[in-house]
């Protein structure tokens, strides 16, 4: 854990690890060092391990506990590593801790489990995990955990939350959450959760959202970052060469299979020449012929990018 406060450290280019596995399905904790290290080496602004992209969901509590160690090890403190927490309010404080003994520097609130609750319940199992630990917390709106203005305000208010992650991709409730909260005086950090968040980065930069989370990084740290300048710097031409020649067809591709914005991600990474392993069930491989097709899209945007001269 570093001592710098996490709200100000959070300021480039979001790797979200994968979670490396053995042949025999164990965790290979020295892969998944060394997946950390080379991407803090190639540009990494933050670690977040442990959570969608590295596989939370099919991690034990101990499994977890010791890959946000090797995390927080391999990242040397040079940039903070977030880990996730989910599942229900006992379980995800559960993690919380877990993560903190680990050396983490916050967390990624995951949906709860299963259950849609109402503004009231949501407030309540944000504001419990908060206070379980010293830890900063985001939180991952998404799926079952759609947040209204009202209560992203409340969450401004407790104490640990810093921000907001939006898995949901509706604009309009993006922005009025920003207002919202900026109209009562209050400040939190904004990030762009969409799978392949590249594609809407414009648009989220629009309403004032320039954080997000690039799975791209994983696998191809070069792309990420010349779209990331590209983005920062209103650079047009590259992103939207890298819009139309690469990330355009990579959503359509990850659209094709279910789970293939983990499985996709991770098979890429072992292309890659890192041995990171399969996805654990109830995820499932990609078809060969869609990890060609990537590898290909690949090679197309590093092509054009060295054409270019970007």
């Amino acid at each position: 854990m570093t001592t710098a406060p996490l709200a100000g450290r959070l300021d480039g280019l979001l790797f979200f690890p994968v979670t490396a596995f053995a042949p025999d399905g164990s965790v290979d904790l020295d892969v998944l060092r060394a997946h950390v290290r080379a991407g803090v080496d190639a540009g990494a602004a933050a670690v977040f391990a442990c959570c969608g992209t590295g596989e939370f969901h099919a991690l034990t509590p101990e499994e977890f506990r010791d890959c946000v160690a090797a995390a927080v090890e391999a990242a040397e403190g040079r940039v903070p590593v977030v880990a996730g927490a989910g599942y229900g309010t006992a379980l995800a404080i559960r993690y919380a801790r877990l993560a903190e003994e680990a050396g983490a520097d916050g967390l990624l609130a995951m949906p709860p489990y299963l259950v849609v609750a109402d503004q009231a319940g949501l407030l309540r199992h944000y504001t419990e995990l908060a206070a379980a630990t010293s830890l900063d917390v985001i939180v991952y709106q998404r799926d079952n955990a759609v947040l209204t203005p009202a209560t992203a305000v409340a969450l401004a208010r407790t104490d640990g939350v810093i921000g907001i992650k939006d898995g949901l991709g509706d604009l309009g409730l993006m922005q009025r959450i920003v207002s919202a909260v900026r109209a009562e005086g209050l400040d939190l950090l904004y990030f762009n959760g969409l799978p392949t968040a590249e594609l809407t980065g414009a648009a989220y930069r629009g309403i004032g959202v320039s954080l997000y989370s690039s799975a791209v990084f994983c696998f191809a740290p070069d792309i990420a970052l010349t779209y990331h300048r590209a983005l920062a710097a209103g650079d047009d031409t590259t992103v939207n060469l890298l819009v139309d020649v690469f990330y355009r067809p990579l959503v359509e591709l990850r659209d094709r299979g279910r789970g293939y914005a983990v499985s996709l991600v991770k098979a890429a990474v072992r292309r890659g020449g890192l041995e990171v392993g399969e996805v654990r069930p109830p995820l499932s491989e990609p078809a060969p012929e869609h990890i060609e097709e990537l590898v290909l899209l690949v090679e197309r945007a590093r092509a054009l990018l060295k054409e270019a001269g970007a």
